[in-house]
């Protein structure tokens, strides 16, 4: 697993210029960033490097700012590889809560959350599948 840094912002001009400025200000590298927004918020969804650094600097900021677990996991960089893993939860029941994903160094990445963590750890040993760490992560950009 690894901490996903989540914001919960407005639907403004230059708010997600804040948070990108606050994170370049103090060296800190997006790995990912994923925006859902209804139409007056959203969440801004970020993988970084130095997460827990990253969200005190938005909360001090007076930013609504929170770290999640979720799972990172390397699939190969071929049709069908991110239809597979996923098969591998849905055959146990385990949901899929949100999911974004994106190719680094050759290799496709999956980011998502469950709705069993525990259980999906399980899965994730059980069928082989290759989990990234924030260390492991970041170390591929």
């Amino acid at each position: 697993m690894l901490q996903q840094l989540s914001v919960f912002i407005e639907n403004k001009s230059g708010t997600l210029l804040q948070i990108l400025e606050l994170l370049k200000s103090a060296g800190i590298q997006l790995v990912a960033t994923n925006i859902v927004d209804t139409m007056d918020y959203g969440i801004c969804r970020i993988i970084a490097t130095q997460p827990r650094l990253a969200c005190t600097i938005l909360q001090e900021a007076g930013m609504s700012a929170n770290l999640n677990d979720v799972f990172a996991i390397e699939l190969d960089n071929h049709p069908g590889s991110a239809a597979d893993a996923i098969a591998a939860f849905a055959q146990e029941g385990v949901g899929i809560i949100y999911l974004y994903s994106f190719l680094l160094g050759g290799k496709g990445v999956l980011i998502f959350r469950t709705d069993n963590p525990e259980r999906a750890q399980a899965i994730i040993t059980e069928n082989h599948l290759n989990a990234l760490d924030e260390q492991t992560l970041t170390s591929l950009t």
